[in-house]
């Protein structure tokens, strides 16, 4: 047997095991389980948000830099038009 159904095999009896000792505990002890379950579901959303949130800052971070350099080229450019107009 390979090193990967091995590790199969003991993850499908852990959570055999688990299912288990769930189905045999009390109804409070079972609320718990789902209690834990349902705050681990929560935070987990929560570190989603706050990752998809921190994206969106730099990325418009991002798009603002990138606007203000467009705009100092954009002046650039016309401050070298004007002066080449002087000039001539």
């Amino acid at each position: 047997m390979g090193n990967k159904t091995k590790g199969l095999l003991a993850l499908l009896g852990i959570g055999a095991l688990a299912y288990y000792k769930y189905k045999k505990s009390t109804p409070e002890e079972q609320q718990a389980v789902k209690d834990k379950l349902n705050t681990a579901k929560d935070n987990f959303n929560k570190w989603g948000s706050d990752l998809k949130s921190k994206a969106n800052d730099v990325a418009s971070q991002v798009q603002s830099k990138a606007n203000d350099v467009a705009s100092q080229v954009q002046n650039k450019a016309e401050d070298v038009k004007n002066q080449a107009q002087e000039t001539v």
